[in-house]
């Protein structure tokens, strides 16, 4: 098989028809592992209890609505109707609901499978423009799909990818203003100056990623300083005067087009809490905008204090090698009981846990990055680095904080890169490249097979509680 892609390689028309087709190949792959019997469970997961229904009431009323307490079972059920005309205090922004509830809207609020359809949609985007995004930092079709298939057969992407929260859409949108970065960084190579399509596109998605989340702040933030810094090094680099004015304008001209844009973008996901008039504190102030400052800052105050006690709430520091990662269903039935003819019951689970080995390569590759970058100042490991200091390093400062592994989905796309970038490295000084090769056939293929292994309990498939236990390997793990 190496031999073959090898010989495939060797050619113009062969490279042609391996960057075509083994991309669509991986999407084909990570298609399947998202749509797969979607709808299953029928029932809310974890915390789709809040965004699935608030995507609904969104849909139908314009802003979020409160349920009846009972309400779970009865929606579950296809009673979609029953919410209250009181308004519900939200603290997420809504655009990642609006998406959800587009789902809904087009297949029907009382199929489980529409309230998920939307993430999983997006789940298969993102391992797209991961494909994109380290075709053009590494600069090779291979190396690229390497980086695509790891997103795509990691479970962590598929349990996000196929359950209705907020952090696969958030993801997606941090990619696709990655993605614009590079193609700006490509024409500023070649040009000199910034590109106006890509850095406005660049802000609509970090505006978009905003209205979903308030953790894309960070991403604004750490995209920002490096643009910055950026020109700054251009500007010392070259003593004139003239040139030190040039970078200068440039980032005024890159602040007055992205600044705009975010705050228009992140505006416009509120205005159906905007025009209307029965939203959550939407009466505080006859000036919609004042309400919707005091809305905020009543989100605000509860995202600081937020340190509820979870049973599943993991310390960010140990995010990269996966310790605590969230159960998002369980069921069990014991021997006899609903067609369960297994000694000792069976299990159905869902747990957000990464395959292993891709994780724990991830954690060598952040390490790696970070060396790398700093010793050499090395600019595509630094672009790398860009998305895991942005989706991991600002949690480091909230530990007391009631925060979730699943929370990391956000920067594993550039942990995959980050493993690709790396391979292509150590590839790039050995001595034997075919034995190299066939290593990393086997590394491959290893991965696969642990993503084989653990998909029952990604899917949520019925299988012997002694399967689901096997597959259990820490304590931190159940």
């Amino acid at each position: 098989m190496i031999a073959a892609l090898q010989n495939l390689l060797a050619t113009a028309k062969g490279r042609k028809q391996f960057d075509l087709f083994a991309p669509l190949t991986v999407l084909l792959i990570a298609a399947i592992l998202r749509l797969w019997n979607l709808g299953y469970p029928k029932k809310l997961v974890f915390d789709e209890t809040y965004y699935v229904k608030d995507a609904w009431t969104l849909f139908k009323t314009g802003a979020e609505r409160a349920w009846p307490a009972d309400a779970n079972p009865k929606f579950e059920a296809g009673q979609t109707e029953i919410f209250l005309n009181d308004p519900s205090f939200v603290v997420h922004p809504p655009l990642g609901k609006w998406i959800i509830g587009l789902g809904m809207w087009l297949f029907g609020p009382d199929q489980s499978f529409s309230w998920r359809i939307s993430v999983a949609i997006l789940g298969i985007a993102s391992v797209a423009l991961v494909i994109v995004a380290t075709r053009i930092l590494t600069n090779s079709g291979v190396w690229s799909v390497v980086a695509g298939t790891l997103m795509a057969i990691d479970g962590h992407a598929i349990v996000l990818s196929r359950t209705a929260l907020l952090d696969g859409i958030l993801t997606f949108f941090m990619l696709l203003a990655f993605w614009f970065l590079l193609l700006d960084r490509r024409i500023r190579e070649q040009t000199g100056r910034f590109s106006r399509r890509y850095i406005f596109a660049a802000a609509i998605a970090l505006g978009a990623g905003l209205a979903t989340k308030w953790s894309a702040a960070y991403f604004i933030l750490v995209f920002v300083i490096y643009l910055v810094a950026d020109e700054v090094l251009r500007a010392r680099a070259n003593e004139s005067a003239k040139w030190q004015r040039r970078s200068l304008t440039e980032i005024l001209k890159m602040a007055s087009l992205a600044v705009p844009a975010i705050a228009l973008t992140y505006i416009s996901s509120w205005l159906g809490w905007l025009l209307g008039d029965s939203g959550y504190d939407r009466d505080s102030s006859p000036n919609a905008f004042v309400a919707l400052f005091n809305y905020h800052q009543a989100a605000y105050n509860f995202h600081v204090g937020l340190k509820t006690p979870h049973s599943y709430a993991s310390n960010p520091l140990t995010w990269p090698l996966a310790l605590r990662p969230t159960s998002f269903f369980y069921e069990g039935l014991a021997e006899g009981e609903n067609g369960c003819e297994v000694v000792g019951g069976c299990s159905s689970a869902i747990t957000a846990l990464g395959n292993p080995l891709i994780w724990l390569g991830g954690t060598a590759a952040i390490i790696w990055l970070a060396y790398f970058a700093i010793k050499n100042l090395d600019r595509t490991a630094t672009l790398i680095s860009l998305g895991i200091i942005a989706g991991w390093v600002p949690w480091l400062f909230f530990m007391q904080r009631t925060v979730f592994q699943f929370y990391s989905i956000v920067f594993l796309p550039w942990t995959v890169m980050g493993i690709a970038y790396a391979l292509q490295k150590r590839r790039s000084v050995a001595g034997n490249k075919k034995s190299f090769d066939i290593k990393l056939a086997a590394g491959l293929a290893l991965a696969a097979g642990l993503s084989n292994f653990f998909l029952p309990i990604w899917w949520g498939t019925w299988i012997p509680f002694w399967f689901w236990q096997s597959h259990m390997w820490l304590p931190s793990w159940i």
